[in-house]
């Protein structure tokens, strides 16, 4: 595990110590939630999908953009052409918040994908009183038990998991995961192409990574898309999905941007 992401998952082990002091686990788990909003069928369809993510800020880039209220940006995302919108929930690094999660979830009708270092039980249960959808788990953080764990944690709640792999070994591992959790749905699998040691981005990592994820997964090409030729090329790969954040968080017309992607994802899967 690299030293950031050492860093990023004890910061979210202290942030859950702190709001199980204050709200409970099980107190949590019985708070009032809307029904989640299923992730899989909204990137399952024809073409490529595309998930438009709000972040303020990255540790690879600093400061992104000025989003005082995650709203009118999601709804700028999702009259773009989005079927899901990805929020990051993670103070440190990227400035966000749960209650950006929770404004987004309870403003908009496609399924929200709660971003952050997911670490502990208690965070699947915030993510699901919060109104998300979908949640991220990263293979690199997690011990193979506590990915089972989790991926148990997340089917329980009722949530999808995005399970996020960066090369073929964490893809075996995944794989392995998601049956010994017995995991019930449609695995979704997210290539992510930045180095979490370095930070840097090597665009052909998911066309290198994708065919070692398990057998019907649904590939997410993650990091490093920006335009429509993009997500032409990750159709091409295989991918059902990319997800996109600094692109369309930064552009000055959000719904153009995503709009541009959605076009050019509409021709971008194989279809072998």
């Amino acid at each position: 595990m690299s030293g950031f992401l050492q860093q990023a998952c004890r910061e979210a082990r202290e942030r859950v110590a702190e709001a199980a002091g204050l709200v409970p686990l099980g107190v949590l788990r019985d708070a009032p939630a809307p029904p989640p909003r299923p992730l899989v069928p909204a990137i399952a369809g024809p073409g490529v999908a595309v998930i438009a993510e709000i972040k303020r800020a990255s540790p690879s880039r600093g400061h992104l953009a000025w989003v005082p209220d995650p709203v009118p940006r999601a709804h700028a995302y999702v009259a773009g052409g989005a079927v899901a919108v990805s929020v990051l929930t993670e103070p440190a690094h990227f400035h966000g918040t749960l209650a950006d999660l929770t404004a987004v979830a309870a403003a908009t009708s496609v399924p929200v994908l709660r971003k952050d270092f997911v670490v502990e039980p208690y965070q699947v249960w915030e993510a699901r009183a919060a109104g998300a959808s979908a949640l991220l788990l990263i293979v690199a953080a997690l011990d193979d038990e506590t990915l089972v764990g989790l991926l148990g944690e997340t089917a329980d709640a009722g949530l999808d998991a995005l399970v996020e792999v960066h090369d073929e070994t964490e893809a075996a591992r995944a794989g392995a995961a998601l049956a010994a959790a017995r995991y019930p749905d449609v695995p979704v699998i997210g290539v992510n192409a930045r180095d979490l040691t370095t930070l840097q981005v090597d665009q052909g990592r998911f066309a290198a990574c994708v065919d070692a994820l398990p057998e019907g997964a649904l590939a997410v090409a993650e990091s490093g898309v920006a335009t429509p030729g993009d997500v032409a090329e990750a159709g091409r790969a295989g991918a059902a999905a990319v997800l996109v954040g600094e692109h369309v968080v930064t552009a000055p017309d959000p719904a153009a941007a995503v709009r541009a992607l959605v076009v050019a994802g509409g021709a971008g899967r194989s279809s072998g």
